[in-house]
């Protein structure tokens, strides 16, 4: 990504997380500052720009450092800088890309599950960063007032005992939630249903196409991560013959330079991901980044160990495209594997999508030719409703049967 599009994106997590865009200050780096990250004239430079605009708070577009996070506060709240500003309070906050994120998954979160991700990521990012919080008191005492303090122990002792605590007790609870995903998971695999999982740059229309084949109402609106928690619902698929009933889960939307850490706190989600049968990868190409978000997608995919999975390529808001490019692009879907270009919003092209859909899932049929006992109704009666019959024909002692069937469906056909 460039410059420029590293700053679009950011200035939508600015807008998502509900602030006030005022600003911008941009420098190209070779080697970042090891206490600023910036330089010293862009510091200066950051300064005068909060001075001219009245700002409290300044966002890089980076991850910072405990100790560099530490040196931009101290810079920007030095005594001189503060008697020029007229808001309350007079203290200016450095936030990092990471803390940006982290604020609008918190806003997002709506169930148990998405709720801990995000207080554990909140607690492991403010860990280290504890420090600079406490350095101005240098409390001190040997008795704790509420019983919390041990011996000689200082208020910043106390509060890193206190998180490492919270993180133990969150991964506790986050472990047992996950237990009970395992659960869930285990019986949406006995249903014999396919399942399909959403994924895609956030803000593609994941959402919108859960929506529209669905009508659950998931939350679709214009933002980065309107979406943190999953959602799986049960989807008739109009005209789809193999499996006419799916399982289909819409998850958190992926972005560039998401934090490593943030990865693995929301992994839980992600493993919605590495369940499914069939990936719909949902890409906004109304985006002038789109194909570069795509390769971003993919990567993510790659580090979860679920890029080897089938995957359906909906090239999405073709509304939003002057109607020549968006010919284009429905001809070259045409000509590639498992692609489709729609308009999840306006359901242009959403039959093409089921029968995409459907090809895909045949590709993770498996041949099978049985003799099934007359008292195994039930099992060709499976076979009837999740795969494609050949041959059929009545002996003596049962049905035997030749065709294409989940991989789950032979298992349980096996001898």
């Amino acid at each position: 990504f460039t410059l420029d599009e590293s700053l679009i994106e950011m200035r939508e997590l600015i807008k998502t997380a509900g602030l006030e865009l005022v600003g911008e200050v941009t420098q190209r780096l070779n080697d970042v500052n090891p206490r600023t990250y910036i330089g010293s004239g862009k510091v200066k430079e950051a300064e005068e720009k909060m001075k001219e605009y009245d700002c409290c708070t300044i966002v890089f577009d980076a991850e910072l450092s405990p100790g560099q996070q530490k040196s931009l506060e101290n810079a920007f709240n030095k005594e001189s800088l503060q008697n020029d500003f007229l808001f309350q309070g007079g203290e200016i906050k450095v936030i990092d890309r990471t803390a940006l994120i982290l604020d609008i998954f918190a806003q997002h979160a709506k169930t148990r599950e998405g709720k801990l991700q995000v207080d554990l990521a909140l607690h492991e990012y403010r860990k280290p960063r504890l420090t600079r919080m406490w350095t101005h008191l240098e409390r001190q005492s040997g008795a704790g007032g509420v019983g919390l303090r041990g011996p000689g122990e200082s208020q910043l002792e106390i509060d890193k005992r206190l998180v490492r605590d919270r993180i133990i007790t969150l991964k506790q609870k986050i472990d047992d939630v996950q237990k009970q995903r395992a659960m869930h998971r285990r019986g949406r695999e006995r249903t014999g249903l396919p399942i399909l999982s959403l994924v895609g740059y956030t803000n593609a229309g994941k959402s919108s196409m859960l929506n529209y084949l669905t009508k659950a109402g998931v939350m679709a609106e214009s933002m980065l991560f309107a979406t943190l928690d999953p959602t799986t619902r049960k989807v008739k698929l109009p005209g789809y013959k193999t499996h006419p009933e799916v399982l289909l889960t819409d998850t958190v939307g992926f972005i560039q330079k998401l934090p490593t850490h943030l990865v693995a706190a929301f992994r839980a989600t992600l493993e919605e991901v590495q369940e499914a049968d069939v990936l719909i990868h949902v890409i906004d190409v109304s985006n002038p980044t789109w194909r570069k978000q795509e390769q971003s997608v993919r990567s993510v995919l790659a580090d979860i160990e679920a890029s080897d999975k089938p995957m359906v390529r909906v090239l999405n808001k073709i509304d939003l495209l002057d109607p020549v490019e968006a010919d284009e692009l429905r001809c070259q879907a045409a000509l590639e594997d498992f692609t489709v270009a729609v308009s999840a919003l306006e359901g242009d092209g959403m039959q093409d999508f089921v029968s995409v859909v459907e090809d895909a899932m045949s590709s993770l049929l498996v041949p099978i030719e049985v003799e099934l006992p007359y008292s195994k109704g039930e099992e060709l009666n499976i076979v009837h409703e999740q795969g494609n019959v050949e041959v059929v024909d009545y002996r003596e002692k049962g049905t035997y049967v030749r065709a294409l069937v989940p991989q789950a469906v032979a298992n349980r056909l096996e001898p």
